[in-house]
């Protein structure tokens, strides 16, 4: 094992890279979460870095507790006022939109996989419930992703698209979360059920949204009359609140990822003791966290690997930029009366991030057989769309006429 001096060395190095990759992305105007992941792809085991990584366990770790993190953040930077009228809206994108998203494309990804021998799926190819867990696992709009575009600058949405779009991908992530891993108890266990599956979903749902509520509504009670004499330990108190409530959801079977949002969204509404710092400080909490994940993201793939699954990964990214999230936006949002403008930008917002790579993890920790081919068409469907979608979404607003005046 390598001395801690030069562990520390290589950390600050990778984070350094990181930080002046940020100011890179915005000279060039490109979404810095590609940026993070090139840098941990030249860090890896074949690039330059040579760093020996390939433990999707390592990486599913990391990328549980940064999600936790930036959630958790998201929620707090998120005002009750602006997102309460679009409540019905947001909440049927980030559940029967996800749904919607995951049968299209998983629709697709069963016809055009099944018909590669190349891949590791068996001999009668891709079935129907690896193709619907792929769909699922990259069906959610991930809240990093958007809220960096969100903070980048430039043209923005008007107030009740941009509230949709957050409380959509900030709640939505818990839905995929949960639907692949009940996909995957299915796949990898004969005693289950769809009724069970759909059972334990309800549940799971209701306990952390009944434990975020419950947990962030203390956790402002303490926070408003502790009276810390130091206002630097404010950030580290809410901090400790949001991964007490991860864990006491994930312990007592509820969803830890809608829990942290939730707690989140009701601190940052209710906290008043030095709230600006509080919100400074988790943001950068976050892109902390954003960075670390990424990092491990981008060690855990090996080039090499990418270009035989590149000809049907971009089909897979068109389908579901093209036909699969449009469909379910407008599916979704045609009944709260959006006008087709919103919506088309709405749906051109629905971009993928850190969220489908590492659920694309899981596969692996559950044994499945295509595993890598899976991470890997994953990988790559998140690239096409952080850069088509992240590089042209502010023009988009502007374009579709939905642009906040300046």
């Amino acid at each position: 094992m390598p001395d801690i001096e030069v562990i520390l060395l290589v950390v600050g190095a990778l984070l350094l890279s990181t930080v002046l990759a940020a100011k890179l992305s915005e000279r060039l105007r490109v979404p810095s979460l590609l940026l993070f992941l090139l840098v941990g792809m030249l860090a890896g085991s074949e690039g330059p870095g040579g760093i020996d990584f390939d433990s999707p366990e390592v990486a599913q770790a990391v990328g549980t507790a940064a999600l936790a993190v930036i959630l958790f953040s998201g929620g707090l930077d998120t005002r009750w006022a602006t997102i309460r009228t679009v409540v019905a809206p947001g909440l049927t994108l980030a559940t029967v939109g996800v749904l919607l998203t995951a049968l299209v494309l998983g629709t697709a990804a069963w016809w055009l996989l099944g018909s590669f021998t190349s891949f590791d799926f068996g001999t009668e190819g891709l079935t129907w419930q690896e193709a619907l867990l792929l769909g699922v696992i990259v069906s959610s709009t991930d809240a990093a992703a958007l809220f960096a575009m969100f903070r980048g600058g430039g043209p923005q949405p008007v107030a009740r698209i941009r509230s949709v779009l957050e409380l959509e991908s900030g709640t939505n992530d818990p839905v995929a979360v949960i639907l692949t891993t009940a996909i995957l108890g299915l796949l990898t266990s004969a005693s289950l059920s769809a009724a069970a599956v759909l059972g334990d979903l309800l549940v799971q749902i209701a306990l952390g949204a009944v434990v975020g509520i419950a947990v962030g509504w203390v956790g402002a009670a303490l926070t408003n009359r502790l009276r810390l004499g130091t206002p630097g330990l404010y950030p580290i108190l809410v901090l400790a609140i949001g991964l007490i409530t991860f864990g006491i959801s994930d312990v007592i079977g509820a969803n830890p990822f809608l829990s942290v949002y939730l707690a989140g969204l009701v601190l940052g509404n209710r906290v008043k003791e030095h709230r600006d710092l509080i919100l400074d400080a988790t943001d950068a909490f976050a892109w902390l966290a954003q960075i670390v994940m990424f990092l491990a993201l981008g060690l855990l793939v090996f080039p090499s690997e990418l270009l035989a699954i590149a000809p049907v990964s971009l089909a897979l990214a068109a389908v579901l930029m093209f036909l699969a999230r449009p469909a379910a936006v407008f599916a979704c949002l045609t009944p709260f009366r959006f006008d087709v403008r919103a919506m088309s930008y709405i749906s051109w917002a629905g971009l993928k991030g850190a969220v489908p790579i590492v659920l694309a993890t899981f596969p692996a920790t559950y044994g499945l057989a295509a595993a890598r081919d899976v991470f890997n068409v994953i990988f790559f469907i998140v690239v096409v769309s952080v850069l088509l979608q992240g590089l042209t979404l502010p023009s988009a607003a502007k374009r579709l006429g939905v642009a906040r005046p300046a």
